[in-house]
């Protein structure tokens, strides 16, 4: 009784809000929440999704989503970045570690071709969170939900031994005998019945060393083009670049987007284009598929009459456009040989701007045109390497979005027991992009460096290092027994690999050099952005959000 009386003056209710379902990714403890309403601009301005909103007047106000209904936008995890008080957090990290417990290590994403700057946060070999840093270039300071929660793919299926299949099963074995077996297959068949065909989240040095290899056994056959694009760097650099830049489109004044899907290929891009487009005086046409884009755009058609049309200058977006002194044509990586020659009779290149623009959905697939890793002369591409009777042995170095048919002896390099896998006949057991440093190189031609946070699991090693210890009982050692000795031959044969973070801009000029007659109705690569990868597909966060994207709801463990 000594502290005063012991009943208390403030006679108003106490205020409490229940907690809201918001989806999969972002957890909510709306008591916090100080209605600064950060998170509704977001969603609005930024991601343009306005799913959050307030209910309520005064102090029954209350932050939320339409009838609780589970949050769409493929940037929704920036809101938990964004809150000042921790009324929305990350759901899948929620009690997981604390940040002093972590090491932190600055990388680069690989989840799509932008190459988004990260943090990867690590406790001893495990990867426990993913969060962005800030690159004004690149991604301001946004990362896409696939970026940031695709971690508990890194712990699931991974391949952690190397396996030889036997009587139609795959079994454990050890180096040697996975080596022993290889060689035997290789030494067997003719040079020009080996090929190999890289995936879409290899480094440079694994590819380039792959390329060596391949050579040294006699093969031309050698592929990046999983899904059959039309891009060959014989025909210069600029032909397959992004060369107006990410940055670059805050300058455009006008957009003609061709068989691509930004907000699907490469969210935090798609946020670029609707910053500009915010800003006023932006007309945007589509040719392709009808999408929702996050803005208004005109939609002109499906295919290459359209485009034929619009390069002809008819009809009112045409005239628009062709009057823009910095107009800009974002290409879908299928369909980019059709558009070239549309993009010169519009306009999009000029003398101190060239707008011709190609956005890739593969992380390694500029890094591996600009190695070379496309057929030689006499050498398969990738759709024909997958043919039946096509060849006797074929190495996919992480490629599994290729479907092979019966017959050639399949020698996989890769993380996860996904497709490339399942197909098979010796698994090597490879690193993900956060066990290993590796280069690479984004759609606008950003040489990136990203680099290992955590080790890989059991007997996995780095991609380059088997392909060194392979070269050996194959007959054909690779005369480089370290990474800096790979790099170093590396740049010797491309020496603006050497320059992080900076890009050779392509000559303009080559554009000229492009050209295809197909006729097909153009379509973008991706159907489903949250499964587009072997980590994403073996992550049970992404399967979750896939499923709330096509209307579903997935079961839970209880369930």
């Amino acid at each position: 009784m000594a502290y005063g009386v012991d009943n208390t003056r403030y006679h108003e209710n106490k205020r409490a809000v229940e907690d809201k379902y918001i989806g999969a990714l972002v957890k909510t403890i709306m008591n916090r929440c100080i209605h600064c309403t950060r998170c509704v601009r977001f969603a609005t301005e930024v991601a343009g999704v306005p799913e959050l909103g307030a209910i309520g007047r005064g102090e029954d106000m209350e932050i939320t989503t339409y009838l609780e209904s589970a949050m769409t936008s493929e940037l929704q995890g920036n809101v938990v970045d964004l809150c000042p008080v921790g009324a929305l957090t990350s759901k899948p990290y929620a009690f997981a570690a604390r940040p002093w417990e972590l090491n932190k290590t600055e990388s680069i994403d690989v989840m799509d071709a932008l190459g988004s700057a990260i943090r990867v946060d690590t406790r001893g070999r495990e990867v426990m969170r993913i969060l962005p840093r800030v690159n004004e270039d690149v991604n301001e300071e946004w990362i896409s939900d696939k970026t940031r929660h695709v971690v508990d793919g890194l712990r699931t299926q991974r391949l952690d031994q190397p396996y030889i299949r036997q009587g139609g099963r795959l079994v454990p074995a050890s180096w040697p005998e996975a080596f022993a077996t290889i060689a035997a297959k290789v030494k067997a068949a003719r040079p020009e019945r080996i090929g190999a065909i890289a995936g879409d989240l290899a480094a440079v040095e694994e590819m380039f060393a792959l390329k060596e290899l391949m050579g040294r056994l006699g093969s031309a056959s050698v592929d990046c083009r999983q899904d059959g694009a039309a891009l060959d760097p014989a025909q210069g650099r600029a032909s397959y670049l992004f060369n107006a830049t990410v940055a670059g489109i805050e300058n455009a004044d006008a957009l003609l987007i061709v068989g691509a899907n930004p907000r699907k290929e490469a969210p935090v891009l798609n946020a670029r284009i609707r910053k500009r487009w915010r800003m006023g005086k932006f007309p945007i046409g589509v040719i392709g598929e009808k999408a929702d884009l996050t803005y208004t755009y005109d939609y002109l058609g499906a295919g290459a009459d359209t485009l034929a049309e619009v390069a002809a200058g008819r009809g009112a977006f045409a005239e628009a456009f062709k009057k823009a002194e910095r107009p800009l044509v974002i290409v879908g990586a299928s369909v980019a040989a059709q558009a070239a020659r549309a993009a010169i009779d519009l306009g999009a290149i000029k003398d101190a701007w060239n707008g011709y623009s190609v956005l890739h959905t593969a992380a390694s697939r500029v890094g591996a045109l600009d190695i070379g890793f496309v057929p030689a002369a006499g050498g398969l591409s990738a759709t024909d390497m997958a043919k039946a009777g096509a060849l006797d042995v074929l190495f996919l170095l992480g490629a599994d979005e290729i479907d092979i048919a019966p017959g050639a002896f399949i020698i996989y390099i890769g993380t996860h027991g996904d497709k490339g896998a399942h197909r098979a006949d010796v698994i090597l057991p490879g690193a993900a992009y956060t066990e290993k440093s590796g280069l690479y190189v984004n759609t606008e031609g950003r040489v990136q460096m990203a680099a290992r946070a955590a080790f890989p699991p059991g007997d996995a090693r780095e991609d380059w290092a088997i392909i060194r210890a392979l070269s050996e009982p194959l007959g054909a050692k690779l005369p480089y027994d370290s990474l800096s000795g790979l790099r170093a031959a590396l740049f010797r044969s491309y020496p603006h690999l050497a320059r992080v973070d900076a890009i050779e801009p392509g000559n303009p000029a080559d554009i000229q050099k492009v050209s295809a007659a197909e006729k097909a109705p153009f379509r973008s690569a991706i159907s489903d952005f949250y499964l587009t990868n072997p980590i994403a597909r073996a992550s049970a966060i992404m399967a979750e959000c896939s499923a709330l994207a096509r209307g579903e709801r997935a079961l839970t463990a209880a369930e």
